[in-house]
């Protein structure tokens, strides 16, 4: 196997001249003393061949099969000339024993020709024998050189016969040795040992090499998250990426002796197009990673958010309406990621079939045995498959049905038939769209009762998916360049799926108690499954993707056979899927015009039922870690508060009943302390009693009584609070003004996140503020050591013991990467979402000690906060503050209004960095 022949070869290293030039200093100051001049000459050389490689690059930004031939011809030809001077000026042997004598194999992906910038270079030094004196100086010396250049060197120094042994024993070795290339050296001993290889190596070894290959790239996808769809891919390791690739092709060779990947077709293991997709996949794959290591200037595989808007702008990609430049960039790999799955699919379906192994006795058993068939397909071993070739094309409705059967008998659809419908899938028109045969099974498929989201996932990659619904093949690959969403549009909205199916089925009642015990009582179960289908289709089209995916859902339902009353069911629980999140996590649930403006857009018990199910799995498909029980409580909470109003309308809400009922059942908690509810009722008012949770008010009384007999001027309380998987912390003490932004800071100097406060100034003018903190990482503080802590940096806050703001500057980002993006800032007042309170949200990029600028701000403006809620989408802050002036009016005067706004806009600029990235908005 040999380099492809790499166009103007001397511009990138004339080796005659440099070997000349390395002649000279010999002759001039001898090997030994010229080494340093030799060095420099090989630098210089390395450094100028990369310039001109990363030249052709920007040239020709796709070509990543010429970047990584021309690198690997780069590093071949320096190896060489370092040989040739090792073994003619510092160890020249006139006659040389058969033991003087050394191959040089390139192996590894330097041995197949792809090297990026600044890839390991694999060698094999290969001797007949033990290796001699006289081959252990010239390794040294090669290696020296190289490491000299700040090369990456793997090498091996071994005999033929230690080459054989340790090839047989470690899978490693025998993959590295598979891809040898003959570098330099003595080409017999590199023909005797690729003899040796094929005749004693592999021989027997085939099935055993699939199984190890495939188990080996099973850990890898598993170690990299296991999906082609994580928003930071890994180009080379990562699932779809440049190594799924090379394990088809290493499993090829090793058992059919391919020399490329062309002579898979002619193996019958790939078709023509599906070979020019494998090519195109990789040479698109090779060039990105090039970019990568050209930009951070090392061996940089992953495709990070700081280095995927620079790899877009280095590949041409431009912006378009709803796309940016990345995010059309990144869909774009992702795609590529898609026709790699495939290829590994059908390829491993062949290799299966090769290396299966049956007895005589079974093959006779197997032809006896009658096949099982169902609507035409035969089933063998748990796979449904086409009964021939032509299959889809004589009805292609079959195209959707072949799925339907699958997920209805929990049965496999053979990758050779996917194969079959990817290749027909363009057989799919308007005509078929409009089959109501080919709908119903859609939609029996999309609602299925055993596994929708792993056959839904097979319909996708084969192509089906986006034919049939085209609206979801427009999201199909779509990343949105944010550090909230982990996958992909589509593959998002599939888990969704699978999630919602999952809770249906009882696996998840645990997590999701609520949404487990209220499916069985939904009416519309089908609108519920075609809404988490549609939920974000309208992603990417430069507007409120809520209100036009509600319009796309108008449209498609009927299509699907679904009724007037379901098709706008569909589209109003699209067009609201973020209602629920939205009220629980950004306004205060004990307020009761919260529950009333909630209950009046939902209306219906089966709308609540509905929305919450669609909420609840939207949510946790973002990612991993995104669910948590703080949200489930809020969720919870919403829900339940929504339930009692639409069942006792607002009789339920009468003030005087609610706080009654709420004394009674802290009462019933507090036990032998039951007494403080009343010793203290002349301290705390209505708005306490109603604002707060029963278990949390039984914490406060307790700790406040005892603060009292005290006279204790300030008291800190801090515990792991079980119920919402948080940390409470509760101070105490004489109210001031400003006390709200220096506790802010204060637990943020602890390393705490506050994610929710309430505000409390009793009748005898006593601050009674509760926090709920987590961690940057969104666990709670539950060792004493931690809650010692947050105590101590409080205490230390409010006594003025530390200077906060110099502090508080130097604190690092909450999440990493984080300086990458920029949120243009947005505030918005509601004086319609509280009949108390003017309700203001900020929306900002989320940087160090926010909410402490954003509160003194609010300090200074003279507002006073009653209760905050903070919420983080990833790089995006989103708090929300219910406040008064210090009369407790609301804030209406529009001069009032824009002084505010002016300071929190002041307040945000002074935490962002000097350049900030452009403006990216999270969805």
């Amino acid at each position: 196997m040999s380099l492809p022949k790499i166009p103007k070869q001397r511009a990138i290293l004339d080796r005659r001249r440099l070997t000349g030039a390395i002649t000279e200093v010999v002759a001039d100051k001898g090997a030994s003393e010229g080494r340093p001049m030799i060095v420099e000459l090989l630098k210089e050389a390395l450094e100028d061949g990369r310039a001109e490689l990363a030249r052709r690059l920007e040239e020709k930004p796709g070509s990543g099969h010429d970047s990584a031939y021309g690198h690997a011809f780069l590093a071949d030809q320096l190896i060489r000339i370092v040989h040739d001077h090792v073994v003619d000026d510092l160890y020249p042997a006139a006659n040389r024993t058969r033991g003087e004598h050394l191959a040089l194999i390139a192996v590894g992906g330097y041995g197949r020709g792809e090297m990026s910038p600044h890839s390991d270079i694999d060698i094999a030094f290969v001797t007949p024998d033990k290796p001699t004196a006289w081959c252990e100086q010239v390794i040294e010396a090669i290696l020296y050189y190289l490491w000299d250049l700040n090369l990456t060197v793997g090498h091996s120094s071994r005999s033929l016969n230690e080459m054989v042994r340790m090839a047989k024993e470690d899978l490693t070795i025998r993959t590295a040795l598979l891809e040898g290339r003959f570098l330099w050296g003595d080409q017999e001993i590199y023909d005797a040992a690729s003899a040796r290889f094929w005749a004693e190596v592999v021989p027997g070894t085939e099935s055993r090499f699939v199984s190890e290959k495939l188990a080996e790239r099973d850990a890898r996808h598993k170690r990299m998250g296991d999906s082609r769809y994580v928003v930071e891919p890994n180009v080379k390791d990562g699932k779809g990426g440049l190594r799924d690739l090379q394990t088809l092709y290493w499993i090829g060779k090793y058992l059919h002796r391919v020399k490329n990947a062309r002579e898979l077709v002619e193996e019958g293991l790939f078709t023509r197009e599906e070979y020019r997709s494998f090519r195109r996949a990789e040479g698109f794959l090779l060039a990105v990673r090039a970019h990568l290591h050209t930009i951070s200037g090392r061996g940089e595989d992953r495709l990070t958010f700081d280095l995927q808007r620079e790899v877009a702008r280095r590949m041409n990609y431009a912006e378009r309406p709803g796309k940016s430049a990345v995010e059309r960039f990144m869909q774009f790999y992702f795609l590529q990621a898609k026709h790699v799955g495939h290829l590994t699919g059908v390829f491993l379906a062949h290799i299966a079939e090769e290396t299966q192994e049956r007895s005589r006795i079974s093959d006779l058993i197997a032809a006896f045995k009658p096949t099982r068939t169902i609507a035409g397909y035969p089933v063998d071993g748990g796979r449904i498959a086409a009964p021939c070739d032509e299959w889809f094309q004589d009805d292609p409705v079959r195209l959707i049905e072949v799925f339907t059967i699958a997920e209805r008998e929990g049965l496999e659809v053979h990758p050779a038939t996917i194969r079959i419908a990817r290749r027909d899938s363009g057989l799919i028109d308007k005509e078929l769209r409009r089959d109501e045969r080919a709908n119903a099974l859609f939609l029996e498929l999309l609602s299925g009762r055993r596994d929708p989201e792993t056959v839904l996932r097979w319909m996708n990659e084969a192509g089906v998916f986006g034919r049939f619904v085209p609206d979801f093949g427009k999201v199909n690959a779509q990343m949105q360049f944010d550090m909230y969403h982990h996958y992909t549009v589509d593959e998002h909205t599939i888990r969704a799926i699978g999630l919602l199916s999952e809770i249906e089925r009882g696996k998840l009642a645990e997590d999701h108690p609520i949404s487990t015990e209220m499916l069985p009582l939904i009416n519309n179960r089908r609108a519920l499954y075609v809404s988490v289908l549609l939920h974000d289709i309208a992603k990417g089209r430069g507007g409120d993707h809520s209100v036009l995916g509600a319009e796309v859902a108008m449209r498609v339902c009927p299509r699907l056979g679904m009724s007037r009353e379901e098709t706008e069911l569909v589209a109003w629980l699209v067009r609201y899927h973020l209602l629920m999140s939205a009220t629980a996590f950004k306004r205060d649930l004990s307020d009761p015009k919260t529950i009333t403006d909630f209950v009046s857009e939902v209306q219906t018990l089966e709308r609540l039922r509905l929305l919450t199910a669609l909420t609840t799995v939207d949510i946790r498909a973002v990612g991993p870690g995104v669910w948590n029980s703080w949200k489930r409580q809020l969720i919870s909470d919403l829900y339940h508060a929504s339930v009692e109003r639409l069942r006792l309308g607002h009789k339920a809400h009468g003030r005087e009943e609610r706080v009654a009922a709420k004394k009674a059942r802290v009462v019933d908690i507090l036990g032998d302390q039951a007494g403080l509810v009343e010793s203290l009722e002349d301290r705390f008012d209505d708005a306490y009693w109603i604002a707060e949770p029963e278990d949390v008010i039984a914490i406060n009384l307790p700790h406040y009584e005892a603060a009292r007999q005290a006279e204790h001027s300030l008291s800190i309380h801090a515990q792991y609070y079980e119920a919402l998987c948080a940390t409470l912390v509760t101070v105490i003490g004489d109210d001031h003004p400003g006390l709200f932004f220096r506790i802010a800071g204060a637990i943020h100097l602890a390393g705490g996140n506050i994610i929710d406060a309430r505000i409390h100034t009793n009748k005898v003018g006593k601050a009674v503020d509760n926090f709920l903190v987590l961690d940057p990482l969104g666990k709670p503080f539950r060792e004493e050591q931690q809650l010692d802590r947050l105590r101590k940096s409080i205490e230390d806050a409010l006594a003025n013991r530390i200077d906060m703001v110099p502090r508080l500057a130097k604190r690092p980002l909450k999440q990493t990467r984080a300086e990458n993006f920029h949120v243009a800032p947005v505030i918005l007042f509601d004086n319609d979402a509280s009949n108390r309170f003017t309700v203001i949200e900020v929306n900002a990029t989320d940087r160090p000690a926010l909410l402490n600028r954003l509160t003194r701000a609010m300090f200074e403006t003279s507002l006073i906060i009653n209760s905050a809620h903070i919420t983080q989408y990833g790089e995006r802050a989103v708090d929300t503050f219910y406040v008064t002036d210090l009369l407790g009016d609301k804030i209406v005067k529009q001069e009032r209004l824009d002084k505010v706004r002016q300071a929190l806009l002041d307040a945000i600029a002074a935490g962002e960095p000097e350049s900030a990235p452009e403006n990216t908005e999270a969805a």
